[in-house]
């Protein structure tokens, strides 16, 4: 499914910076949300040279807003005290359906890469828990890391793939289940505090620099299909001018040369980003739509009169969903 989306994005990536900001003024401050995939310190690290290089080719100042979890940024765009964020897509999905947001480009892996892959990580030394299967099997005396909720590799993907497609709940097949950022799963799955954990192949290449010792005693045991690169997300009512000047800016930056630029972007592990829009979200819908029908039809709670209404709901939002992919892909053919 993710594949064939990719061949959409840069169609669907011809953004329009019009005249939606509500205010006239022009804005002298700008709050950067920042998803808790690690620790703030961690993240500052990554994050403050590009903060202070957009405050200075903007010519405004751009604060680092850090929250303890994903709920904290998307509340924050919600109320206005976040102008734009760097989300996960499940995250951004959130933000665009209850914050105002609208995904404005999407990040691309250092490495080129279209995307990223969610995990399942045990400890190194966990012999009997080498497949998903065998966690499932094992589950009842298992204490599991789940993701935050808002997290698409750590939370969204496993959900389906893992749990959904096998008719599991995690909250009743586990001993234990707590819900944690990418980097604390895998902190506790390193020093054995939990048994098996959700992670991601771009927090395992930050966990493998920053604390080598506890990457090694890692074990990856699933990978998903492939998960879109993650977008940057600002707020519909952003003033128009402040809208242009950093979209100007990002779809510049690190694509004139300039080593300092491009050193930046590689600490966050990332090349010059690309355009994109909300229809960059629309692999996550259909994920998030596919394991709500599969936890409906594993459901033995509902009567079959509920089940087959909920379900044909579900199937017309799918529909609805492959209506718009397929007139992506007729645009695109007009414009080859």
């Amino acid at each position: 499914m993710f594949k064939q989306w990719i061949s959409h994005l840069t169609l669907a990536a011809a953004v329009t910076v019009g005249a939606t900001g509500l205010q006239a003024e022009e804005q002298k401050t700008l709050n950067f949300g920042i998803i808790s995939t690690e620790s703030s310190s961690n993240l500052k690290t990554v994050w403050e040279p590009f903060l202070e290089d957009m405050s200075e080719q903007l010519d405004m100042e751009v604060k680092g807003f850090f929250a303890p979890d994903y709920a904290g940024i998307i509340q924050g765009m919600r109320f206005d005290k976040v102008d734009i964020a760097w989300y996960g897509n499940k995250s951004a999905m959130e933000a665009v359906d209850r914050a105002g947001g609208e995904v404005v480009v999407q990040t691309v892996a250092a490495d080129g890469s279209p995307g990223y892959w969610s995990l399942m990580i045990v400890h190194k030394d966990s012999t009997h828990l080498n497949s998903v299967e065998d966690v499932l099997g094992n589950a009842k005396d298992l204490t599991f890391g789940n993701g935050d909720p808002n997290s698409t590799s750590g939370f969204l993907v496993p959900s389906y793939y893992i749990f959904a497609k096998n008719g599991v709940n995690p909250k009743e097949a586990f001993k234990r289940t707590l819900n944690s950022g990418h980097e604390t799963n895998a902190m506790a799955v390193a020093n054995k505090q939990v048994d098996v954990a959700t992670f991601n192949t771009e927090s395992m290449e930050r966990l493998q620099i920053n604390f080598p010792e506890k990457a090694d005693n890692l074990k990856v045991i699933w990978k998903s299909p492939l998960i879109p690169s993650d977008p940057l997300v600002w707020r519909q009512n952003l003033p128009a001018q402040t809208k242009q000047k950093v979209y100007d800016f990002l779809m510049t930056y690190g694509t004139t040369g300039d080593r300092k630029e491009l050193k930046v972007l590689e600490d966050l592990q990332w090349a010059p980003f690309r355009a994109s829009s909300n229809d960059q979200l629309i692999p996550i819908r259909q994920l998030e739509l596919f394991k709500q029908k599969a936890s409906i039809e594993n459901d033995e709670n509902y009567s079959q009169q509920e089940k087959a209404q909920k379900l044909a709901e579900i199937e017309a939002q799918l529909a609805g969903l492959e209506r718009r992919l397929a007139a992506l892909d007729a645009a695109r053919e007009e414009t080859n």
